[in-house]
């Protein structure tokens, strides 16, 4: 798979929920984790992240949007449930991406969306827990991107590699 991405939240209050994302985040191949704006005790979110994440992958802590320093072509994906959000399963995600959660019980700031290259949305009913939202759109993304060949069409069968490479020659 090549590229990178990154994740983080704006607003984040809650140290456990952090610890959850970098978690997650950690174990997708994050080449980083950071956050904007977050609450004072969000400090102690490495008492919550039990990979040690902060060991193996950078976390940066910027105070507010205009302190936020991405690589240069890195694209800036807000997650937000808005009627105009571009579906996750319809994205095509960008080869270097910083995707952007919104706070627990509120929304990306109006500010954040408009420096977003892309907004998009997990289609469901309602908002669930930035640590379930960022897995999502990291699993979409690690299966989007190449990592994985196409699923076979018979259900729970796995394409042998002499199968692949059939499917290959036939495409050609």
């Amino acid at each position: 798979m090549r590229g990178y991405f990154a994740i983080g939240a704006e607003g984040i209050s809650k140290p456990m929920n952090l610890g959850a994302l970098m978690r997650t985040a950690h174990a997708f191949g994050s080449s980083f984790v950071f956050s904007v704006g977050a609450a004072e005790k969000i400090r102690h979110v490495y008492r919550s992240d039990t990979s040690k994440t902060f060991e193996h992958v950078p976390y940066y802590q910027w105070d507010t949007m205009d302190d936020m320093a991405l690589p240069r072509g890195c694209e800036l994906v807000g997650v937000e449930l808005t009627d105009d959000a571009i579906e996750l399963p319809t994205f095509r995600h960008p080869i270097a991406a910083a995707y952007i959660m919104g706070r627990e019980r509120g929304n990306l700031s109006p500010e954040m969306i408009e420096k977003c290259a892309f907004v998009i949305k997990i289609p469901m009913k309602f908002c669930v827990n930035v640590s379930v939202a960022g897995a999502l759109v990291m699993y979409d993304r690690m299966i989007s991107m190449g990592k994985y060949a196409e699923r076979p069409v018979t259900p729970g069968r796995q394409i042998s590699k002499r199968e692949l490479a059939a499917i290959k020659r036939t495409e050609k």
